[in-house]
């Protein structure tokens, strides 16, 4: 086995490979950015070697300073984690010319796999079911079309050289077939430097089911089960479960099969996985169909090791070394039921636009490296961060990744809802609320899956507000009185909780909440007992501390709430939900915020792709102005009115702060 081995990734993955690493007896070396200097996995591993600047391009996608680092340190293998270099062909064959073992597949199976047309062309040689479509090489835009009359609409184009969601669209008539394609295109250029597509008939209420397989040196090939990734937004998976609900033994059968001779076509070696595209019929029969494979370790890895017990690290590191599959198929089984939450920093209600920002409170249900055993910890978190990290505009939004598992699928259900209650995340907004209104909604809770799950659902799943205005203002109003009295201690003229040596005292709360300003008012009784008026709601108001929250019963209900300031704001976490309220008294000034009247501003840091107006175009309300990329993404930026256009205030091409004003209209 390996003695030491580099970790040519960062974030959560690099703390993973760290950690089966450390247990098995092997020393790792971490390689990082300028962004990533103090990082939680650069202190993960035992050594660490600093490889460029904060943009990946400067960084961890440099291979060549990677190999420099793993010469330099002696290390004899590359474990390249996932995204990145994880499936470069090119990198991989540069790690055997020098001497290094790319632990992964073969580069012949990676560039077979790469491009999505060739694959597919192999899967029908090998007989996997493919969904019709159009995989040549031709790339005229008039062809394409004719091609996808020909298939039917809705058709899906696809970026050739694509993969985590990026350069797809759905074109659902022939007159918005070239808009797509040239959106697809330039956004494939700029992420995979390839504009080829290619396209498919779009499945109708499809499932996103998808199969682990692993192979070896000698020959040998299994897969350890399937996992569903229905629940997607832009095409990125949001939630994944093991085993899929309602798959019949026998489909599950033909699909491992089928999956395991995709792996043969191309004399896989190592973990990758095979995707399908499931389409559910209305005689609830299913049929299945190759969409690609991916040639590393799946981000939803750990549902199969879960239902498996297996660690999928550890047999990728034997397989690197030579040594045969630790199991056959005849040995795998499923145990219970496990579901993996991606836990991101963005804001789902604003079409889950990434989020920038430090993580002033990070506090985890647990946190425990992941260990061999067959199901004793129920709850995993996977994360790359710690309390005071700043989620930069460089890398994916992905915070930590929350994984449960169950005896059955309820219980799992009913462990991951209990564990996102207990995430408490604040300084930048996250999609933790959003996932517990997914796995409440009707559509998921009764596993009626498919790729639209959230777009059916949407009306429980946005704009919600979990906690009402009363009972965010009394955890603040009880977080006030007993930050106040830990101040004072006991010299009762020193407090500003209302003591009063005779009669009745009032004190006022001015609030604002969900945009709307408002008032509490609370009473301090002859008796010592407070009582409270919020919201049309008056009632006493008791509290007391309970570990790090609050024991706190106003309004016939009592709850334990943990509650965090944040400058003017108080982010209120209760076991059903989690909002904040601008608590203007409690600082002692008012936190006005002014729009902003004929600015258009980024939401965030990224680069301005392009502008689809000039100066002294006349605009009307929704059209759109400009195009940013920002956390491998594109945004577009729409006219707030009608207007004229009276300056363009940056080019294509620059980088631009949040906030940074892109351009001006004049009424």
């Amino acid at each position: 086995m390996f003695n030491k081995i580099l970790i040519a990734n960062r974030g959560e993955i690099a703390c993973r490979v760290a950690a089966t690493a450390a247990r098995m007896g092997i020393r790792t070396v971490a390689v990082y950015s300028d962004a990533d200097a103090s990082a939680k996995h650069v202190a993960a591993c035992d050594e660490a070697v600093h490889i460029g600047g904060n943009a990946p391009k400067d960084s961890y996608l440099r291979w060549e300073r990677i190999l420099e680092a793993a010469r330099a340190t002696g290390a004899q293998a590359v474990h390249p984690g996932y995204g990145f270099l994880s499936e470069n062909e090119a990198f991989a064959q540069a790690c055997a010319d020098a001497g290094v073992v790319f632990i992964g597949p073969p580069p012949a199976a990676i560039k077979a796999m790469g491009l999505k047309a060739e694959s597919k062309r192999l899967m029908a040689q090998a007989g996997v079911p493919l969904v019709p479509g159009y995989h040549a090489q031709d790339q005229d835009p008039a062809l394409l079309l004719t091609e996808a009359d020909r298939i039917g609409y809705p058709v899906l184009i696809k970026a050739s050289a694509g993969g985590g969601g990026k350069g797809m669209r759905v074109v659902e008539a022939a007159q918005d077939f070239a808009a797509a394609l040239a959106s697809c295109k330039r956004e494939a250029i700029n992420s995979f430097g390839d504009d080829a597509v290619l396209i498919e008939k779009y499945v109708q209420r499809p499932r996103h089911i998808e199969i682990q397989v692993f192979g070896d040196t000698q020959g040998n090939f299994v897969y350890l089960f399937e996992r569903d990734c229905s629940v997607q937004r832009r095409h990125q998976k949001v939630l994944e479960e093991a085993p899929a609900p309602g798959l019949a033994p026998s489909m599950r059968a033909e699909m491992g099969a089928a999956a395991v001779a995709a792996a043969r076509a191309v004399q896989y070696v190592g973990a990758g996985t095979v995707e399908f595209i499931v389409e559910q019929r209305p005689d609830c029969s299913m049929q299945f169909f190759f969409m690609e494979m991916n040639t590393r370790l799946q981000v939803e890895h750990p549902v199969t090791e879960a239902i498996t017990g297996l660690d999928l690290v550890e047999w990728q590191l034997r397989v690197a070394d030579g040594e045969a599959l630790p199991l056959r198929q005849e040995q795998l089984r499923i145990t219970g039921h496990a579901i993996e939450a991606r836990i991101c920093a963005e804001n789902p209600d604003k079409n889950f636009l990434p989020a920038t920002g430090r993580l002033s409170v990070y506090r985890k249900p647990v946190a425990s490296a992941f260990e061999r055993n067959t199901h004793a910890d129920r709850v995993r978190i996977d994360d790359g961060v710690e309390e005071g990290d700043a989620i930069s505009p460089y890398y994916d939004s992905m915070v930590a990744k929350l994984i449960v598992h169950g005896d059955d699928r309820a219980q799992a259900l009913a462990r991951l809802d209990d564990a996102l209650a207990r995430m408490h995340i604040v300084g930048l907004n996250t999609n933790v609320q959003f996932l517990r209104y997914v796995l409440r909604s009707p559509s998921f809770a009764q596993a009626r899956l498919d790729t639209a799950l959230i777009v059916r659902e949407q009306a429980v799943l946005f704009q919600q507000e979990p906690i009402g205005l009363a009972l965010a203002a009394a955890a603040a109003v009880a977080q006030t009185l007993l930050d106040e009295r830990a101040l004072a201690g006991a010299d009762p003229f020193s407090r500003r909780d209302g003591w009063r040596a005779y009669g009745l005292a009032v004190r006022r709360f001015g609030f604002e909440f969900a945009g709307t300003p408002t008032q509490a008012q609370l009473t301090y009784l002859r008796d010592g007992s407070l009582q409270l008026e919020v919201a049309g709601q008056t009632g006493p108001l008791v509290f007391e501390p309970s570990g790090s929250g609050i024991a706190l019963q106003f309004g016939g209900l009592r709850h334990t709430v943990f509650v965090y300031r944040q400058g003017e704001w108080a982010h209120v976490f209760a076991p059903h939900g989690a909002t904040r309220i601008l608590a203007i008294d409690l600082l002692a000034h008012a936190g006005d915020q002014q729009a902003e009247g004929g600015r258009l501003t980024a939401p965030m840091p990224g680069k301005v792709l392009s502008f689809a107006v000039k100066a002294g175009d006349k605009v009307s309300k929704g059209q759109a102005l400009a195009v940013m990329e920002a956390m491998k993404m594109e945004h577009t930026i729409a006219a707030p009115a009608d207007g004229v256009v009276s300056e363009l205030l940056f080019a294509p091409g620059d980088q631009v702060f949040e906030g940074a004003e892109l351009l001006r209209l004049a009424g």
